[in-house]
């Protein structure tokens, strides 16, 4: 298989999603633009990556780097892998506030990279999406959203776009002036048009319903109506909601 190369041409992008979706589009033009991902072109090491989201799931991001921090240190170890994670054992993991459930998935982590079934970042370019996926999930605690956002954020794929993740749906629904939540399901047939450039689409809508808030309007009456009102966002575009993996 040909190599993939990490990031992708935002600007085509950008012109693409303008060109196959004016409402889409039109709130493209009022949220800040979104450039290519810092991350794109950094190394990093993917046991390490999916030892942090186990370690953030399900918790505040100042809890959860709390965490990583007793982590690193009982490790002795700025990253975690195989080798610095047999260091401690289960009971100095409990210690950090690692909870039981993330102990058994960090050691099935550990277990399957040194058997060599967790691709490094040269060898996933080389593996279309569902390939890593597939190899990526199959570790306890890791699901499909965890691995999308490692393909969107992290290898810079182009055409990702988690369906089930609830920020994303709630922008679907604001860009066509839905009463309610696409499903997953709706959703990825409403995403078929953004193709190749869905990673692009996402991140809009994941910017587009940040920067959407119901305020609520109390009319002479007494009465209250919805309405929504765009506020300004800064920084990168990130997942602020998410499925359960």
């Amino acid at each position: 298989m040909k190599r993939i190369s990490r990031g992708f041409d935002v600007a085509l992008a950008h012109a693409h999603l303008r060109r196959r979706d004016r409402a889409l589009a039109k709130w493209m033009g009022k949220v800040d633009t979104i450039a290519a991902h810092a991350r794109w072109r950094q190394r990093f090491d993917v046991t390490d990556a999916l030892a942090r989201s186990i370690l953030y799931q399900q918790l505040s991001g100042k809890a959860a780097a709390t965490i990583v921090a007793r982590v690193e240190v009982a490790t002795a170890s700025r990253v975690l892998h195989a080798d610095s994670l047999a260091r401690v054992d289960d009971a100095g993991l409990r210690a950090c506030g690692v909870s039981g459930n993330k102990v058994l998935a960090l050691r099935d982590l550990a277990a399957r990279s040194e058997r060599g079934e967790i691709p490094d970042v040269r060898a996933m370019a080389t593996m279309d999406d569902a390939a890593i996926i597939a190899a990526l999930g199959a570790v306890r605690g890791i699901g499909a959203w965890t691995v999308q956002m490692m393909l969107m954020f992290r290898l810079g794929r182009p055409d990702v776009l988690p369906v089930d993740d609830l920020g994303i749906r709630k922008g679907a629904q604001i860009v066509d002036g839905l009463d309610a939540m696409p499903t997953p399901k709706q959703l990825a047939s409403r995403g078929e048009v953004w193709g190749p450039y869905r990673t692009l689409a996402g991140l809009y809508l994941w910017r587009i319903a940040d920067a959407t808030k119901v305020t609520t309007v109390v009319t002479k009456e007494k009465k209250t109506v919805p309405a929504r009102t765009p506020r300004a966002t800064n920084g990168a575009a990130k997942p602020v909601r998410r499925s359960q993996d």
